[in-house]
């Protein structure tokens, strides 16, 4: 349960009687009264916004309607105390009863907790990652990686039917220079000298295997074959390898997309075509001159007729070519067919998410997707920004594999998937990040998925501990607790944080920002701590008392609720819970 949305959806069915008897008009737009956090804790746990902006429709002062819902409220069970605030909101202070209900729920659902129908069911579309298939993936690209994955994760626990995709960008002049790479490491494998790696070609050590592959397969008849014919073995073997590597990699990570897409097989298909067509229809298609750029002209600019976009109609600075001079179809117009291909069949709504150098592209693609669809929100396009890997403080440029950037995978090895992907998540996708390779291992609480995980193996021992003692530490036992025995302060506060869990969800997928669930975990392990230390001190706080069974039961059961509201968000974030550290 969304608590903030139970007391809101109170206080509307309470809006209803009124409006039923009369006390207030009857077509109230209720859809803008919403729930949420009071500024001051001390002064409740929700606050009703529906008096203020209902008051000037319902033609009474804020202040007046407010004193007339409370009024309405105050006789609910699960209401402890309302008090109309301010210039008319509306603070609830939840019974005890209510939050020993929520307890027992989260001991009802375990990981499931936290779940939602916001969605409905809608098709969402995330594609992510989507590099290059000319060499191995980046710690850049591990974060668009993580960030796309947990997302995704974060709006199925939200209800919403999500495809992770892929793209392949196998068309075009970089895979033609991969191929000219791998031919010239197959002439490597058959025991020509071939020197430095030429300048424009991909200098890394990971193109020799494909070479090597190339030999195994053809031999030297590989360069008998014309050179059309080489160019189109070699770049198919080098995508099918790169491909095979990448998807080691995001195995690694613990990513799995559901649909790789070919540029290459879109083209082929005749979807730019039909893309185009679409837009054409809609008189969005023309051909025209553009002005010159602003600033300085490139030398090789010219002045000519060209197919353009309508991108202006859409919030673009600039219509845009859709075909080279040598009336080939220019990168954005396979982008526009890629995208009216996951409309066509993969998702109601589009999330790509991109390497913050793409920002520059973000405006014409929207206004794209905006054409086809009618719609101005279809698409999101979150941006990850640069990623820094350091070694106590100290960058770290060199690689092994790639020769000049830092491997997805060399960090993986180093560091293991779960801290790779909670410490991805622990800035917003648009602010930079900051890797230690050396720091985030560290077990101390400055460390924040050791804080995270050490509060989950806490919780686990005390379960141990409990049941050496004799206790049974099983939800299904502890169901029965008398949870009005957890009265300190902070116990009821660390219930009334796990019973947020759901609300996060919610916002995290509404906002597109896995990272709250993050936030949020560490905020809930830092309330356990919290508990936990204080028993340390004074020993009737302690979870497990021996010479009081029904504070212990009731202790259990709060730690069984923060085990499992700390594993349902882990498991969003695809970390594996620890359990002894």
């Amino acid at each position: 349960m969304n608590y903030f949305e139970h007391f809101n959806n109170l206080a509307l069915q309470e809006l209803e009687f009124l409006a039923k008897n009369g006390d207030i008009p009857s077509d109230l737009n209720l859809s803008r009264a919403t729930a949420g956090s009071p500024r001051d804790p001390n002064h409740g746990d929700v606050a009703l916004n529906a008096a203020m902006v209902l008051a000037k429709d319902a033609r009474m002062k804020p202040r007046d309607l407010a004193e007339l819902i409370a009024s309405r409220l105050r006789s609910h069970d699960d209401i402890e105390l309302v008090e109309v605030a301010g210039p008319g909101f509306i603070n609830i202070q939840a019974s005890p009863g209510f939050w020993s209900a929520r307890l027992l729920e989260i001991l009802s659902l375990g990981r499931e907790y936290g779940a939602s129908n916001m969605g409905a069911g809608r098709r969402v579309n995330i594609e992510y990652v989507s590099a290059n298939p000319t060499g191995p993936l980046h710690v850049g690209h591990g974060r668009g990686a993580v960030f796309g994955d947990a997302l995704a994760a974060v709006l199925r626990k939200a209800g919403f039917d999500v495809v992770k995709e892929y793209y392949i960008n196998d068309a075009g002049a970089q895979v033609d220079i991969l191929a000219q790479t791998a031919l010239l490491r197959a002439r490597e494998a058959l025991g020509e000298e071939i020197g430095p790696i030429p300048d424009g070609l991909y200098p890394g050590d990971y193109m020799i295997p494909v070479g090597e592959a190339l030999v195994s397969d053809h031999g030297d008849a590989l360069f008998r074959m014309s050179d059309q014919e080489q160019n189109e073995v070699a770049r198919g073997k080098a995508i099918s390898m790169m491909m095979d590597s990448i998807r080691d990699d995001l195995a690694a990570a613990g990513i799995n997309q559901d649909i790789f897409s070919s540029e290459r097989s879109i083209v082929e298909a005749g979807s730019v075509d039909a893309a185009l067509a679409t837009l054409e229809s809609k008189g969005l298609v023309y051909e025209g001159i553009l002005e010159p750029p602003k600033g300085k002209i490139p030398e090789d600019w010219e002045e000519r007729p060209q197919t353009l976009f309508r991108a202006t109609n859409f919030g673009d600075d600039v219509d845009r070519p859709l075909k080279k001079s040598d009336g080939s179809w220019t990168y954005f117009a396979t982008d526009i067919a890629y995208h009216f291909d996951k409309i066509s069949h993969r998702g109601e709504e589009l999330i790509d998410v991109w390497g913050a150098d793409h920002g520059g592209y973000v405006k014409r693609v929207s206004a794209a997707v905006q054409a086809l669809t009618g719609k101005k929100d279809a698409l999101d396009v979150k941006l990850c920004q640069l990623v820094r890997v350091l070694r106590d403080g100290e960058l770290v440029r060199m690689s092994k594999r790639s020769g000049d950037f830092i491997t997805l995978r060399e960090v993986v090895d180093e560091v293991g998937r779960d801290v790779l992907r909670f410490i991805m998540l622990t800035r917003k996708n648009d602010a930079p990040l900051d890797f230690d390779l050396a720091r985030v291992v560290n077990q101390s609480k400055d460390n924040p998925v050791f804080y995270v995980q050490y509060a989950h193996a806490r919780c686990c021992s005390v379960l141990r501990h409990a049941k050496d003692a004799g206790f049974s530490e099983r939800p299904e036992d502890l169901i029965h607790a008398d949870l009005t025995q957890l009265a300190d302060e902070d116990e009821i506060g660390l219930i009334k944080l796990l019973a947020s869990w759901p609300r996060i969800i919610e916002q995290a997928a509404e906002a597109h920002e896995p990272h709250r669930v993050a936030f949020y975990l560490q905020e809930a392990a830092a309330a356990f701590h919290q508990l936990w230390n204080k028993g340390r001190d004074d020993t009737t706080l302690r979870f497990i008392q021996t010479s009081d069974q029904e504070a212990t039961k009731a202790r259990l059961a709060l730690v069984q609720g923060v085990i499992a509201v700390i594993a349902s968000g882990l498991n969003v974030l695809g970390v594996q819970p620890a359990e002894e550290m």
